[in-house]
Order: structure tokens, then sequence, then C-alpha cells
């Protein structure tokens, strides 16, 4: 096969040939992605314009709901043109531009859900010294390592991925995917690949281990509190996290370890939407939807909005 390093873009998979089925999948992820949209959107103004939420959980919030914004406007908008002008190109930065920052934000949803584990475990389990612990600067701190390790987590996938010589443009997935790029390599550079790709395993894998002891010292501290209202109360403030670390991790496992489906590429875009929109679009109503905090500072949002348009029309 002849070289295409110098190619100047890559051919992404279509939803349908069918032009009916191409404008149903525009509007599905119109729909969607309108929600990812507005749903973080919201949460995020909130937070910042409520100062009873300006706490180190609720800063660590406005944060996921910003990287979750990131990552479906990564490679949603692309796949919406693709349907609307029946045009499967994408230019060769532009697919470099996706890999990256979807490993960018990928990694920092990652490396702040972590975070956040470690802010509800002081937060139960050494509650008079979480002020001196999680302060101001602590916060900051963490949320900037976070977001330098992505970037350079990012920037070594993009490397290595695309410092391989490709034999052919057609990408069989939605987007630029690293997996199905390193199928069109045809050059042995993509075992330096394979082994990032090991190095950002294990390093998720200690996150997760971490997350996972961190959960089991929490329920045990739980356990020792008398009331059962006090209980409660504890584990509601873990409840959102925790679904949203669940539903993060088991897209992602799921779709990544599944035996490979070479004949049913539909079933592949199928996998790869669960674990790269569903997330970011749920996230949202996940921690609204049992954190009273969040339902008032949406509610006081939404009324300040409503009677500024009352202002606006009466002036």
């Amino acid at each position: 096969m002849h070289n295409l390093t110098s190619m100047s873009a890559f051919l992404l998979l279509e939803f349908s040939d069918v032009r009916d089925l191409q404008i149903l999948h525009f509007f599905v992820f119109l729909v969607l992605y309108l929600m990812a949209i507005m749903g973080n959107l919201l949460i995020a103004i909130a937070i910042a314009l409520d100062h009873h939420l300006h706490t180190p959980m609720y800063f660590f919030l406005l944060n996921l709901a910003i990287m979750d914004i990131g990552t479906v406007s990564v490679m949603v908008p692309k796949s919406m043109a693709i349907s609307l002008l029946n045009h499967k190109f994408i230019s060769y930065f532009g697919c470099v531009a996706q890999v990256f920052f979807y490993f960018l934000f990928g990694t920092s949803d990652y490396a702040l859900l972590t975070i956040m584990a470690h802010d509800r475990y002081v937060a139960i389990c050494n509650p008079l010294h979480y002020e001196t612990i999680m302060h101001k600067g602590a916060c900051i701190r963490m949320v900037a390592i976070g977001w330098i390790i992505s970037l350079l987590n990012a920037m070594l996938h993009t490397g290595s991925t695309f410092a391989n010589t490709f034999c052919s443009n057609a990408v069989n997935q939605f987007f630029c995917e690293i997996p199905k790029l390193l199928k069109l390599s045809c050059s042995n550079f993509y075992l330096v690949e394979v082994g990032v790709i090991v190095l950002s395993c294990s390093i998720g894998l200690s996150c997760f281990i971490f997350i996972i002891i961190t959960y089991m010292q929490i329920f045990s501290t739980v356990q020792r509190i008398p009331s059962v209202h006090g209980k409660k109360k504890a584990l509601s403030t873990c409840l959102p996290h925790l679904t949203v670390v669940s539903v993060f991790l088991f897209t992602g496992v799921f779709a990544y370890t599944r035996p490979p489906s070479e004949a049913s590429p539909d079933l592949d875009i199928a996998f790869a939407v669960i674990y790269t929109i569903i997330p970011p679009t749920l996230n949202p109503f996940i921690y609204s939807m049992r954190n009273k905090e969040i339902k008032a500072a949406l509610w006081k949002l939404l009324d300040l909005g409503h009677s500024s348009k009352i202002i606006s029309r009466i002036l």
C-alpha cells in the first residue's frame, strides 16, 4: 500500500448512507449536545453565582462541568456536520486536534473524579481538619496538577499516534479514535503508542484502586456514625460522585474490553456514543437530582433569568 504519511485528510465513518437517517442522526446528536451543553453550563453558572456554593466540593463540580462541555464539543459538532453536509472528511490537523483534546478532557475528568473522592474522604473521615486541608490554595493546586498531567498525557498520545506512517485514511469510527487510527498504521511505530496506552492504563488503574480504597474508608467511617440521619447525610454527599465515577468507568471499560466486532461497525459506533457522549450528558442530572443546594441554586438562577426578562419587557 502506498505511503500516506503526508495525507491532508482522514475519512470518517458515517452513521448511514441513507439521507433520512443522516438527518435523524443530526437531530439526535443535536438534542444530546444541547442537553449536555445546557446542563453543564447551568451547573457551572449556578455555582459561580451562588456564594453558598463556593466550597471545595462545588469548585470541583464546576471544573467537572467545564470539562464535560469540552468533551462533547470535541467530536459531536463535527459528526453532526458530516451528517448534515454529507461530507465525511476531516483534515489531518483536525484529526490531530480531536485526539489531543479528547485525551486532554478525558484524562482531566478522571483526574478530577479522583480528587473529588479525596475531598469526600477528608470531609467525612476528617471533618475537623477539612477547612485546613482542603483550603482554596490546595484545591487550585490539585486541579492545576490534574490539568498538567492531562496535558502531558494528551501530548504523549497524540505525538506517538501521529508519528506513525498511515497506509489508509479511512477511519472506521465517527471520530478520530486512537485504536482505529493504529489499525491504519503500516510502520512499527504503533508499538510506541501501545506502550503509552499500557502506561496510561496502569496510571488509570492506580487511580481506580485509590478511589476504591477511599470509599472503603468512607463507608467504614459512616458505619460508625451513631445516628441514622447522620449516616444518610454523609452518604448523600457521596452518592452523586460515586454514580458519576461508575458511569464514567463502566462505559469506558465496557467499550474497550468487549470482543472486537470487525463485522459490525454500527456496534462500534453505538458503543463509542455510549462512552463519549452519555456520561457528560448525564452528569448534570446526576448531581442536580438529589442535591438540594444545587437545586436551590438552579431555581434561583432560572428565577433570575425570568425576572430579568420581565424587567427588560417593561423597560
